[in-house]
């Protein structure tokens, strides 16, 4: 860090021990660099990052002792860390305003609890610690010498007798990778560096003289210079200033924000203080960022400016253009009359940096990057081309010195919402820790093996570095050691470089190393930070199809978490995969096609592969969609390469759980080839051919589809195949779903898939009961099911799945059980193997699916149970448990909960307990719902209850009995009945009468007297005799 310190920062011209640094773009730049560096090394570095510096770093701290929380000890004016070294000393003390600090980690934690006023910390920091390195490993140490390298430093700390020597060479190697690093980014910023002339200025300020004025449609209401008088440099700044870079100063008024005094120098433009009020001086200090041009800084300050300027982007750009097309001399003419003299030095000094011995004399290495692993917004440092040399024969654009790493931190919140994907994935979202290799570990020759052979492509010719990537290739690239070993000594950078040379074969001796260690979690994750995945995406449009297919395989291994997925789609990717499935070859069999059309076949596979990992986020769905990717899907789904057919299939299996895609499927006829697809020899394609269909057949249409195509019965006899799990999931998860269809229950019942699935119940993972009892409680609903299931001993395996803890199977099995309930032998059954209790004790579990499908096979089994008033009574705090559900938020568990309360009340004394429970108060507050569902259960259950004491009354003072005559204005005729039965019963009381009468009951029970069904009609009726009963009752009394 010496030698950017000293070389690339830029220091003011004080005596040296008051410098300080200036305030300039380059050394912030280079400040966040250092920053972005501290506040990921002890999450990357944990080891290193507890090390104890030689002598603290200190500086004076504007940072308050109340910032400083959990882990450390703090007063009015004192912080000291809890963490201390060997000796007892605190790690991090602070008494206001200086500070000392001994660890890397200290550090860390300091950049974190100072928020937004790290920069200045940081700068505090470097200024107050000019030799940073010497106090960090000791004065042998200086980093400050000229001509000092990573191996003089390796070869002190080596010499050294010191316990803390490997931990000393590793914050070494670091500390060196940050220097080259900074020199390499200065150089970088400087090259790429703004530099505006008077000229320019001048041009674009009288461009948007001509687009100002009065009236909406211009972009500006006024632009005027602060100073009439132009020098004959053609700068309006005055002299001192002119010296710092400035040119002139513009005071600009847009149409919808105060005026802007901004300065216009040859960095760029950006605001300043403004004028002031009393001397109308300009306050010269920067107030924001520096910007390109004027046209830039009004885009972001003035949305009307933006707006009025894209409508005249055209005119302005054709006429900006032509300044640009002005001869070259005079603009170098105007550039050196007004660049500032103090740059001078700067800039021949940058030019001079000496990166270490001889290091610049024949060739630039790529340098040993640091990366931070977090959420990024990955930014590439574009480099020049270094051509080949003439003697060598050296490889063009092969040893960059800049890596392709370069990143950028931003807010964690920030990029989680940027990388958010679908709720449904799950694969590998997690990041997993980043293992490295032990310093002191006994390592296997091939990792130092292969250090040698990343040394040999960071400096070799093309040859030498074809023959480094084959040599590579020969170790086993699947073994942890040899991918951690490539990642180790910075082979990534420079296998992700060689992927932007020119030179097909170094591109594809790359790609096939990259594939192959990209299996590896941490090795993709790198990848993608080093920003390989933008080249990979350019690759795809290589008119060399190995290289399409080698990309597309790199990427499909790498896009296996949501960050890779969501840079895939940034960069576009999608739809260049997309455009590889557009394949020539489409029917041929195999053996009879030429060998241009086998290598179409691949790079369409290779597509598919890369297409169904990036299928796994709902935004990648729809752009695979968008993309036209269902068709050409469709089209390779009807060859006869089972290698391409399973990613195909994969990736429709994955696009199929969106309605969108569902209706595209079927739209392309694609269901019959996946049908088809059930009766091939390869397993993993049945298991997405089934997983497909479990999909899919969400929809009745395609539910009749399979059926139609024959589908059902390959599912049926793959049901007969136990060995491969993941393939009897898919299966019975695909008749499951199909088995909602009553057609494909009797198909299934034909193929004797019950008994089979029945067999199933036991021995099994639970991803395969869960789908099992799920085709069984849809099969329960017949009659001849629910005999052939309780026949093959079917009910205690279901009854014994009751003590479970997975949602889903718990859901699926209470659903099998209530309907199994419906018939009274297996009744019995369950009832003898305490199967009821097992019910009820899941109305106590936490997810409210399980509570509401437990009470729901509940009723059934009081309905069907003998002497079910003493059954339930003897479930000891069962009643009230009961009651209280009717607390719930949940509409499914209230519904589930009044049916089965409609039930119980069915017995006096369950009633005059429920009763006193409070069932009456808690009902009337459901009353006011909209939910029909939960409508008709909730009139059910105040028709029960209203037939024990007072309780119709109470139904009447807590005020139920105006929202139930609302329920008779539902489009449901089943709320209709129960409604008309509930108000029926109500009506026995005078004051529910009146009620019901002043809220228009009577008109709307009239046309329900009506109706063809029976129940409701007497309910009516009965409703309406009671109410004129009254009627007439009180006309009586009146006149007598």
């Amino acid at each position: 860090m010496g030698l950017a310190l000293t070389r690339s920062v830029q220091w003011t011209a004080t005596g040296h021990g008051a410098r300080t640094l200036e305030v300039t773009p380059l050394n912030e730049a280079i400040l966040k660099e250092i920053i972005l560096f501290m506040e990921s090394f002890m999450y990357k570095y944990p080891q290193e990052a507890k090390y104890v510096f030689v002598e603290p770093l200190e500086w004076k701290t504007e940072m308050d002792p109340s910032a400083f929380e959990s882990g450390y000890v703090a007063s009015a004016t004192t912080v000291r860390s809890e963490e201390a070294d060997k000796n007892g000393q605190p790690l991090l003390f602070l008494s206001v305003p200086q500070i000392k600090v001994w660890s890397f980690g200290q550090l860390s934690y300091l950049l974190f609890i100072a928020k937004d006023t790290k920069l200045k910390e940081a700068q505090a920091c470097i200024e107050a610690n000019k030799n940073p390195v010497a106090k960090i490993l000791g004065l042998d140490y200086n980093a400050m010498e000229e001509g000092y390298s990573t191996l003089n430093i390796l070869d002190e700390i080596t010499k050294a007798d010191d316990p803390d020597n490997a931990t000393k060479r590793k914050i070494a190697m670091l500390l060196m990778q940050l220097d080259l690093h900074l020199l390499d980014y200065s150089l970088k910023h400087v090259s790429l560096g703004i530099c505006l002339n008077p000229a320019a200025i001048k041009h674009e300020v009288e461009l948007l003289k001509h687009f100002s004025g009065k009236g909406e449609q211009t972009v500006l209401e006024s632009i005027n210079y602060t100073s009439d008088y132009e020098f004959s440099n053609g700068c309006r700044a005055p002299p001192w200033r002119q010296s710092l870079g400035e040119i002139c100063y513009v005071l600009i008024k847009p149409h919808d924000v105060e005026t802007l005094c901004i300065t216009c120098s040859a960095e760029g433009v950006f605001l300043n203080g403004g004028k002031t009020d009393g001397e109308g001086e300009i306050n010269y200090e920067r107030k924001g960022a520096i910007y390109k041009d004027l046209a830039t800084l009004l885009k972001e300050k003035s949305a009307k400016f933006s707006e009025n300027m894209s409508k005249k982007e055209a005119r302005f750009n054709e006429k900006l253009q032509k300044e640009k097309q002005q001869p070259a001399e005079t603009a170098k003419k105007e550039e050196a009359a007004a660049a500032p003299t103090h740059s001078d030095k700067n800039s021949l000094e940058k030019h001079q940096i000496n990166f270490g011995k001889n290091r610049m004399a024949k060739r630039l290495e790529p340098s040993l990057n640091w990366k931070i692993t977090g959420d990024f917004k990955e930014q590439r440092l574009s480099l020049r081309d270094i051509h080949d040399d003439k003697h060598g024969g050296r490889l063009e654009k092969l040893a960059p010195s800049v890596s392709k790493a370069q990143v950028a931190r931003k807010s964690i919140d920030k990029m989680e919402e940027a990388f958010s994907e679908s709720s449904s994935e799950s694969e590998e979202d997690e990041e997993p820790p980043d293992h490295r290799q032990e310093a002191n570990a006994d390592l296997p020759s091939e990792y130092w093996q292969i250090q040698k052979l990343v040394k040999y492509l960071k400096g070799g010719n093309q040859t030498a570095t074809v023959i480094a990537l084959c040599s590579m290739k020969d170790f086993n690239l699947a073994q942890e050691t040899c991918q951690l070993a490539i990642r180790d000594v910075g082979g990534l950078e420079v296998l992700i470089n060689l992927l932007d040379t020119d030179e097909v074969k170094c591109k594809i001796g790359s790609l096939k190393i990259l594939k192959e260690i990209s299996h590896n979690p941490q090795i993709r994750r790198n990848i993608v930070d080093l920003g390989g995945l933008p080249i990979m995406v350019n690759i795809l449009d290589s008119p060399h199809k190995i290289l399409k297919c080698l990309a597309a395989e790199t990427i499909a291994n790498v896009a296996k978490f949501r960050r890779a997925r969501w840079a895939v789609r940034h960069h576009e990717g999608i739809t260049k995969l997309v455009a590889l499935l557009d394949c020539a070859q489409s029917s041929a069999e195999p053996a009879q096609a030429s060998l241009y059309d086998t290598r179409d076949v691949e790079v369409a596979r290779c597509g598919a592969l890369a297409l169904w990992s990036c299928s796994k986020s709902y935004a990648n769905k729809e752009a695979i969609r968008k993309a036209g990717g269902i068709p050409l899907l469709a089209r390779l789904l009807k060859t006869s390469h089972e290698n391409m057919m399973i990613p195909v299939v994969g990736t429709l299996q994955e696009c199929a759980s969106e309605e969108n895609y569902r209706a595209a499927i079927k739209a392309e006829r694609i269901i019959e080839n996946l049908v088809k697809n059930l009766n091939s020899e390869n397993e993993q394609l049945q298991e997405h051919c089934a997983m497909a269909i479990y999909q899919c057949a969400e929809d009745e249409e395609t539910r009749d589809l399979v059926r139609l195509h024959g589908g059902l019965r390959p599912l049926a006899s793959l049901l007969n195949n136990t060995d491969n799990k993941e393939r009897l999931a898919a299966v019975t998860g695909a008749i499951w779903k199909c088995a909602i269809s009553k057609e494909n229950v009797t198909k299934f019942r034909e193929y004797r898939a019950i008994e089979t699935l029945v067999g199933l119940l036991t021995d099994q993972p639970e991803e395969v009961l869960v789908n099992v009892v799920g085709a069984l409680g849809e099969c329960c609903q017949e009659y001849e099911n629910r005999v052939i299931i309780r026949k093959c001993g079917g009910i205690q395996p279901l009854v014994n799945l009751l003590v479970g803890i997975n949602q889903a199977l718990l859901v699926n099995v209470t659903k099998a059980v209530g309907a199994c309930a419906v018939e009274p032998e297996s009744m019995m059954i369950i009832h003898r193997l305490d199967g009821v209790r097992l019910l009820w004790s899941l109305l106590k579990n936490p997810h409210p699916d399980v509570k509401a499908s437990a009470a729901w096979a509940l009723c059934p089994c009081i309905q069907n149970a003998k002497d079910a008033g003493e059954m339930v009574r003897s479930f000891v705090g069962g009643l009230e448990l009961v009651v209280n559900l009717l607390k719930s938020d949940n509409k499914e568990v209230l519904a589930s909960v009044c049916a089965a309360i409609t039930n119980i009340a069915k017995d006096q004394e369950n009633l005059a307990v429920i009763t006193d429970h409070g069932v009456v108060p808690l009902l009337s507050k459901l009353a006011n719902t909209n939910n029909d569902k939960l409508r008709c259960h909730l009139a059910e259950a105040i028709s029960c209850c209203c037939m024990w004491g007072r309780n119709r009354v109470a139904f009447g003072e807590y005020k139920a009995v105006a929202p139930l005559v609302r329920y008779l204005k539902s489009n449901d005729t089943n709320v209709h009945r129960a409604t008309a039965q509930a108000l029926y019963q109500l009506s026995e009381d005078a004051n529910n009468c009146i009620t019901m009468h002043e809220n228009g009951a009577v008109k709307l029970l009239l046309h329900m007297v009506g109706s063809p069904d029976q129940d409701l009609q007497e309910a009516a009726a009965g409703c309406i005799s009671n109410i004129r009963r009254l009627a007439l009752a009180t006309e009586k009394a009146r006149y007598t």
